[in-house]
């Protein structure tokens, strides 16, 4: 039988599935945590322009006592107060008797603080602490919490990400003759089994999302390959940039990484963002029972059997 016959009938006995099979099993357990993180965190994410326009916080009023401060001495004021952090933009008011507020910035992470433009005073945290936990979470999301270089290092995971779920879906395929029985969990009884359905299940069923959100999240970090791309095939409207053509289809990239759609379609999106959370259990357990299970048996064994004198098995590879 052909290679092709053999991927199509059997792909299990193809030497090249059982590598990627590898490939798969050992980068999904290494990048397992960084992918439910960031999973959550955008599933977490996809109602923030609501949350944040229903957080906003309302002007703080102060009292006006004295002359104004200036912006420099106010950041002087802030700098002082904070001294792990460099004091940046001073965002004035227009009504003199509204607190400003006073952007920190320490090793791309930030900072808000009210200030009291009379007194120099520091009023606390510009933000709730809600609107500040989803500042956080999309810090996570899209630097790592690492700036500039972290987004960086999101976008390389970015690749991996799309490339386990390339690698899954070669994983996935059973044959011409049973592909049907990995739409759904079947097996009663051997629960390896049914957790191998399971993450073969599920991972069918999410696969379009996962493709497209490692795809985008590609573009997010790294846009120029995608424009140069979309030039090939696209005129650009010069006229009109914002309406170009162009811009348009790498504009809808963006939207479809974070769900920005009607409500019905946000709920979609948070139901398979939180999908990678059960793959992520499934695969450990798949590696638990295929890899570290067997090792951890063998070990026990040939100290059984050291101890009781007899020979020992050979080392494991």
């Amino acid at each position: 039988m052909t290679l092709s016959g053999r991927w199509a009938r059997h792909p299990q006995q193809v030497w090249l599935r059982r590598a990627l099979f590898q490939v798969h099993l050992w980068t999904g357990v290494a990048a397992g945590f960084y992918v439910v993180a960031i999973c959550v965190s955008g599933s977490a994410l996809v109602f923030r322009d609501k949350a944040f326009k229903s957080l906003a916080p309302k002007p703080t009023i102060v009292a006006i006592s004295g002359p104004r401060l200036t912006p420099r001495q106010l950041r002087a004021i802030a700098q002082k107060a904070h001294p792990r952090y460099r004091a940046g933009y001073v965002f004035e008011t227009k009504k003199p008797d509204q607190a400003v507020v006073i952007w920190l910035e320490r090793n791309g992470s930030y900072l808000q603080r009210l200030f009291d433009p009379y007194t120099g005073r520091d009023l606390g945290a510009s933000e709730p602490l809600l609107l500040r936990s989803l500042t956080w979470l999309a810090d996570l999301h899209i630097n790592l919490l690492g700036g500039e270089q972290g987004r960086i290092v999101n976008g390389y995971a970015a690749i991996v990400f799309t490339f386990l779920c390339l690698t899954g879906a070669v994983m996935w395929w059973p044959g011409i003759e049973n592909w049907r029985r990995s739409l759904r969990a079947r097996t009663r009884g051997n629960w390896k089994r049914l957790n191998w359905e399971l993450h073969s299940m599920i991972g069918f069923w999410t696969f379009a999302f996962f493709f497209m959100w490692g795809v985008t999240g590609i573009y997010v970090v790294f846009p120029a390959p995608f424009q140069r791309v979309v030039a090939l095939f696209v005129t650009p409207d010069l006229l009109d940039p914002r309406r170009s053509p162009d811009e348009q289809i790498l504009r809808w990239l963006t939207r479809f990484h974070f769900g920005s759609f009607a409500w019905p379609w946000k709920i979609v999106w948070i139901i398979f963002g939180l999908a990678p959370v059960l793959l992520f259990v499934t695969g450990v357990l798949m590696w638990w029972n295929r890899v570290l299970n067997p090792r951890i048996r063998a070990l026990v064994r040939k100290a059984e059997l050291t101890q009781a004198g007899l020979p020992a098995a050979p080392d494991i590879q």
